[in-house]
């Protein structure tokens, strides 16, 4: 089993085809690369947004599959939720309803109410078993690492359950030096859009990191280590586009046309798409206690979001230290309609670039929109406005 699926290796391909293929993998909503991980006897654990520490499945031979919403329709999945929710936990409980992705364990996290009633509503749906991750809401107790890590250690107990087998330390360090090898990767790769965006285009990118979410953390690795030195080789200059970063991506996804979309308008430097695979800004390394390791980069070593409260992490100032590390002209400040922490934060984050005197532009988004033709035209105005102002 490999990224592609043909006999032939993938890696005597030209560099687009690659990449088309793996642009092609992101928008499948039947999770094909899931579907044969399956045929060979492997156990799929789901897990629904923002972040969630895969290593503890992989550890147990488990895929971690990241669940980000799909492009179809939540035909079935309507009568279980109310219109006025958001489209990602609709389209979420669409795949395995209608078929597209099988699991054998889901766990959801208490980020916003309906992400807390996710995985009642998985139960009720399905015969495997369906969990809420405790995320600690206050990174600032003394005692958050310690509760943290015993969090982790009753999700591994299902785990165990799911999986059939007994973890041990040495299975989470392996596990943890996989994963720890794919954020430097990863980091590499976010380097190479901020110091020269031209060779590496929006879509592609995003495709990149969502593979991680859908390939056993080892694919995706040789996956990264083969197409990063052949994206940094490609020739060509810079052109006159505004550089922007796009904050707003933590949950519900922006389509993947509208990627394309916003970078064809301009250059994206950064951002937070996906940035649950990305939440972790440094190793997590080896050591005695695994899972108290985990805990301790969760809280010492991570990203800002809307869905994590600590006062250490100023978003406001975290966003403008992102802007600058960019060197960005701009920001594409969007929101997923009917999303409570996104839309407050946006009107914190407006206030803080207004300030600073950096120009933004406030959208929203929908997981599955499918006209862009009104985003397109602000963005065009946006940039034109910044190129000839």
């Amino acid at each position: 089993m490999g990224v592609f699926d043909e006999a032939d290796d993938w890696r005597e391909r030209t560099l687009e085809d690659v990449l088309l293929h793996c642009r092609d993998l992101v928008e499948d909503p039947t999770f094909p690369t899931v579907a044969r991980f399956r045929e060979t006897g492997g156990k799929v654990l789901g897990h629904f947004q923002v972040y969630f520490p895969e290593e503890i499945a992989h550890a147990a031979g488990m895929l971690p599959v990241k669940l980000r919403g799909a492009p179809l329709d939540p035909d079935h999945a309507e009568s279980r939720f109310g219109s006025y929710l958001c489209s990602i936990v609709k389209t979420t409980l669409e795949l395995p309803l209608a078929g597209h992705l099988k699991l054998d364990l889901f766990v959801s996290h208490p980020i916003c109410d309906a992400a807390r009633n996710l995985a009642a509503i998985f139960s009720r749906n399905f015969a495997h078993p369906s969990q809420i991750l405790y995320l600690p809401q206050n990174a600032n107790s003394s005692h958050t690492v310690t509760y943290l890590r015993a969090e982790y250690a009753r999700l591994q107990a299902d785990v165990e359950a799911v999986a059939e087998r007994a973890l041990t330390h040495e299975d989470l360090r392996a596990s943890i030096a996989v994963f720890d090898e794919n954020r430097r990767l990863l980091r590499e790769l976010y380097a190479l859009k901020r110091e020269r965006p031209w060779v590496v285009a929006a879509e592609d990118a995003y495709a990149l990191v969502a593979l991680a979410g859908m390939l056993p953390r080892e694919e995706h690795n040789e996956l990264l280590r083969w197409v990063l030195p052949r994206l940094a080789a490609r020739g060509g200059k810079a052109e006159d586009r505004v550089r922007v970063v796009f904050e707003g991506g933590f949950c519900e996804q922006p389509p993947f046309d509208l990627v394309r979309v916003i970078g064809r308008a301009c250059y994206v430097v950064d951002d937070d798409w996906l940035i649950g695979l990305r939440y972790l800004t440094d190793d997590v390394g080896r050591t005695d206690d695994p899972l108290h390791a985990l805990a301790e980069a969760y809280i010492e070593r991570s990203s800002y979001s809307p869905v994590q409260h600590d006062l250490r992490k100023p978003k406001e100032e975290m966003l403008l230290a992102r802007v600058r590390g960019a060197d960005a002209g701009a920001v594409i400040l969007a929101a997923a309609k009917m999303c409570e922490p996104g839309l407050e934060e946006q009107v914190a984050y407006a206030q803080s670039l207004e300030a600073a005197g950096v120009p933004f532009l406030v959208t929203e988004l929908e997981e599955n929109m499918t006209s862009f033709s009104g985003i397109e035209l602000q963005l065009e105005t946006f940039v034109e406005n910044l190129l000839f102002a």
